[in-house]
């Protein structure tokens, strides 16, 4: 056993020999770099036999030496210095979670206290907060009524459709008919005057996303739209009055109040719920909804919604589920309705915020900006409507209609000229959106052309609002030339005038 260990002493050592070495040899050659005393003895030994040129060769040499010296100790410096900040940080880190974890442990223990501090005062007045037969049971360390009823509103409309049975109209008109249909209506009963230049975008974004925004100046008529478009199928649209308040989701659809045991339902979430149990068209206004940040309170549906499988389309209400839950909400988690869309207006000014172009992608962007004067039209009534005929009728017309040949061939030119001259391209959602919304435009009864300009305009010429326009000040006009020579003199109105819109702006 001891020539064992004789053995492994010997083999062992050459390796940690060797990392010795490397380490001793890494001081020694700094220490040798920074030895100026041997420099010093060098320059004394030769200065006496150098001449005229070679004595500026010296001070030249010296100099750039003591340049290398400099630049090679101050990286050391930095070296050391980034790796003392990293040490620092993980101790700061460490330091700040616990200190994290602490404040939460107090502030657990204070809303405890604030809690019990009203259950006295509510019972000093001879009021039952939760209006319900208590039962205690301990749920995340706080006392709740699992027996109590936490969505009112939603368990009231669980009794209401207890016995519903999904209607199944009679439905077999063309979207042509159906916006003629709905401009009739708005003009013969509620005074509502609407292009088709304005209709046909907005059927056509019905087609491509749950979620279009009406934008443009105050007074043209966009929330009337979406409210008009409400009444005509028949289920009036639910009104969401977006405040700068608003932060996060709870704002849109309720939070629960842990003093109460209630669940604050907004009247989104009851729409949202209402429409779980039928198959007409619902529609939700989102009025004025860049009041806020629209990526912040809308941010989870707008990702649930972009989910290819609308089994996918669930929405967290609550962070557990209770007993006596309503019926479609299943342990806290609620799936949005298919019939479901989501209508917002904008008004640009400088009350609001920017909306960004994560939202813009996801939407059906429809500019209105003039009033249309009032005109004759036949009498209309409003009309029932499955949505999932209606989504019938935007299949039928991408399979009737698909995109030309000539018209994708003119998209990837107009594409690669935008990269070539405003460093801006467009993924595959634009290109599926403009799949689905140029056949269902002509199947509205436009020309596939115009709604090429269309979308050209509001989906990809709408990212040059975020470029300086200074640095693209020289492309617009070469860039309109370009569109008039590939498509015909004033073929692209819509994008010919954002551009001119553009330059004035200059």
């Amino acid at each position: 056993m001891n020539t064992f260990f004789r053995f492994f002493y010997e083999f062992v050592s050459i390796f940690f020999d060797g990392i010795f070495m490397i380490f001793k040899g890494l001081i020694n050659g700094i220490k040798q770099i920074f030895s100026f005393g041997d420099y010093a003895k060098v320059v004394s030994s030769y200065k006496d036999a150098f001449n005229g040129n070679e004595t500026l060769f010296v001070i030249v040499t010296i100099i750039i030496l003591i340049i290398i010296v400099g630049i090679i100790g101050l990286l050391l410096f930095l070296l050391i210095k980034k790796i003392k900040r990293k040490i620092t940080e993980n101790f700061s880190k460490d330091e700040l979670l616990n200190e994290i974890g602490n404040l939460n442990d107090k502030v657990r223990k204070l809303m405890k206290e604030k809690d019990e501090l009203m259950a006295m005062k509510v019972s000093q007045l001879g009021i039952n907060p939760d209006e319900n037969e208590e039962t205690e049971k301990t749920n995340s360390d706080e006392d709740i009524d699992i027996n109590g009823i936490r969505f009112p509103k939603l368990n009231a409309m669980d009794i209401q459709f207890a016995d519903y049975k999904v209607k199944k109209y009679d439905n077999n008109f063309t979207l042509e008919e159906l916006i003629d249909d709905f401009r009739c209506f708005s003009a013969s009963q509620l005074n509502l005057y609407y292009d088709f230049s304005i209709l046909r975008p907005f059927f056509a974004g019905l087609a491509c996303g749950k979620l279009i925004i009406l934008q443009g100046i105050s007074g043209t008529g966009k929330t009337s739209l979406a409210y008009a478009w409400g009444k005509f199928v028949s289920k009036d649209s639910c009104v969401s009055s977006v405040e700068p308040s608003w932060r996060d989701k709870s704002d849109f659809l309720g939070y629960f109040n842990e003093f109460t045991k209630k669940f604050n339902e907004t009247r989104a979430l009851g729409e949202i719920y209402v429409s779980s149990f039928d198959d007409d068209v619902h529609t939700i206004i989102l009025d004025e909804m860049n009041l806020a940040r629209v990526e912040y309170y809308f941010a989870d549906l707008l990702s649930i919604l972009e989910m290819p499988s609308r089994d996918e389309w669930i929405v967290d209400i609550a962070p557990s589920g209770w007993p006596r839950d309503p019926k479609k909400i299943i342990n806290g988690k609620l799936k949005l309705p298919e019939n479901l869309w989501y209508i917002g207006t904008i008004n640009n000014d400088d009350s609001t915020f920017m909306v960004t172009d994560k939202v813009y992608d996801r939407a059906t962007p429809i500019d209105i900006n003039t009033k249309v004067a009032p005109f004759k039209c036949r009498e209309q009534e409003a009309i029932n409507i499955n949505s999932s005929f209606l989504e019938s009728l935007f299949a039928d017309a991408v399979e009737k209609y698909p995109v030309s040949k000539k018209v994708l061939d003119d998209v990837a030119e107009v594409d690669s000229y935008v990269i070539e001259h405003f460093r801006i391209a467009f993924g595959n959602r634009i290109m599926k959106q403009l799949n689905i919304f140029i056949p269902v435009y002509v199947a509205c009864g436009g020309d596939e052309i115009a709604a090429l300009d269309y979308f050209i305009a509001k989906k990809i010429l709408r990212k040059f609002d975020q470029l300086s326009v200074a640095l693209i000040r020289d492309e617009v006009d070469p860039f309109i030339n370009y569109l008039n020579k590939k498509f015909g003199k004033g073929v692209m109105k819509e994008c010919i005038n954002y551009l001119e819109t553009l330059k004035k702006s200059i």
